[in-house]
């Protein structure tokens, strides 16, 4: 099974994808062109399922209409998944190797959908 992890931002999304039980960073899309990349990526790359980070507060009730309207857009399943500070996370360990800090949003999607694998025992 192939899946895709969405890290949903204002600006930029970050995707990652398995298929299998390691997750790999894809890239980052521009938040205003969304649906035709993710369309696009979810064709190319026969994605089964998607699971889209949610935070909390404010940011929580964006990436749920988001998901639900990412769900209608590509016709896939999907799941939400915690996300809280993979964003900091995937900072700290891009330092941490001594990469410059720019794919963060598709490195927060790959430690969200690890997360995901982990849980489900992939």
């Amino acid at each position: 099974m192939k899946i895709l992890a969405v890290d949903f931002g204002l600006a930029k999304i970050g995707l990652a994808i398995s298929e299998g039980a390691l997750a790999e960073p894809l890239g980052i899309i521009e938040n205003k062109n969304w649906e035709t990349g993710i369309k696009r990526i979810c064709q190319e790359q026969k994605i089964d399922k998607i699971v889209v980070g949610i935070s909390e507060g404010e940011m929580a009730e964006k990436q749920k209409k988001f998901g639900v309207e990412l769900a209608r857009v590509v016709s896939l399943p999907f799941e939400f998944q915690d996300e809280t500070l993979t964003t900091s996370e995937a900072i700290a360990k891009m330092r941490e190797i001594g990469k410059r800090v720019k794919d963060e949003d598709a490195i927060s999607a790959a430690l969200i959908l690890q997360e995901y694998l982990n849980s489900k025992n992939v």
